[in-house]
């Protein structure tokens, strides 16, 4: 008895142990993802201040009505106003365009690359994976200069590929690609060879084993893919402003017209910042239940 009521104890001294371990990680969780959203709040909230409201120090937080307690600010819709009247939606069209495509190309290329390279016996299948790999050693700097010539020479319909959202579209395929294909090898990986052997008894082709097995079980790899894509390109600046003038520009290149030569307009650059977050923050909310499958996908039960 005496044995039984020592283990007993031990038994609930360890559960308490575990709750309070696990409060700790749960307090230390909240406080790394609340430093992370930090600047993100920033953003939010410098976006309903005035100019001058924008640059004081300390920074007022609090929105109220009139502004007057301390840390506090008046709200204001006049940066939103101000974004909307500069022409921003064609700029937000351009994107979600060249977006789309790129990112629907880039799983069209990369869905049956991963699946040969994980699937169909290669000798020189990690040779071609450190390929793909190697090709983002290279900053995009390095061949600006061989883009915008190429741009500059090919014409289509007497038009060169300057300010055209296709160009941007190659661009962006080029750049993810690499990456799509290494993500979806990793997750194709996963799948027991078992599975893909039973297709094939059951007589299953290629397609039908790629499209009505795989794709299916690693859908949320898929999504996790896709949404790497997207935010890759969306937030891409460096090719856009080199390639795109005025008829191509995206998101990004509208944000730097609020840098000028009188300085910084913080609260419309938060503004404008804020509306071009939305569209990842919405899809990244309406697919986190994905999100997090595809991007802890480690086994298949």
């Amino acid at each position: 008895m005496t044995a039984w009521m020592a283990a007993r104890r031990r038994t609930r001294s360890d559960v308490r142990l575990i709750e309070r371990v696990s409060w700790v990680r749960a307090i230390f969780a909240w406080v790394i993802g609340l430093l992370y959203f930090f600047p993100v709040l920033i953003i939010l909230v410098t976006g309903f201040k005035t100019e001058s409201t924008a640059v004081q120090m300390p920074p007022a937080l609090i929105p109220t009505p009139n502004g007057e307690l301390p840390l506090t600010f008046a709200v204001t819709f006049e940066n939103y106003q101000a974004v909307l009247e500069r022409n921003f939606w064609p700029f937000f069209q351009n994107s979600l365009v060249v977006v789309s495509v790129s990112t629907l190309f880039v799983l069209l290329l990369a869905v049956p690359c991963a699946y040969a390279l994980t699937w169909r016996e290669h000798e020189r299948g990690q040779s071609i994976l450190f390929f793909l790999l190697s090709t983002k050693f290279l900053p995009a700097v390095g061949v600006i200069m061989a883009i915008y010539y190429v741009a500059k020479t090919v014409t289509i319909n007497g038009h060169n590929m300057i300010d055209e959202p296709a160009t941007l579209i190659i661009m962006y395929t080029a750049m993810n690609l690499p990456i799509a294909i290494w993500m979806l090898h990793s997750f194709l990986a996963e799948i027991p060879r078992d599975v893909l052997d039973a297709s094939r008894v059951d007589g299953a082709n290629t397609r039908q084993e790629l499209f009505r097995v795989l794709l299916p079980m690693i859908f949320p790899g898929l999504v996790a893919t896709a949404f790497i894509c997207v935010i890759f390109a969306w937030n891409e600046f460096f090719l856009a402003v080199t390639l795109m003038a005025a008829q191509g520009a995206t998101v990004p290149m509208f944000m730097i017209g609020f840098v000028t030569s009188m300085g910084l307009f913080w609260a419309k650059l938060s503004a404008a910042g804020t509306m071009a977050m939305l569209p990842v923050v919405i899809l990244g909310w309406i697919a986190q239940r994905q999100l997090v499958r595809g991007l802890s996908m480690g086994a298949v039960k």
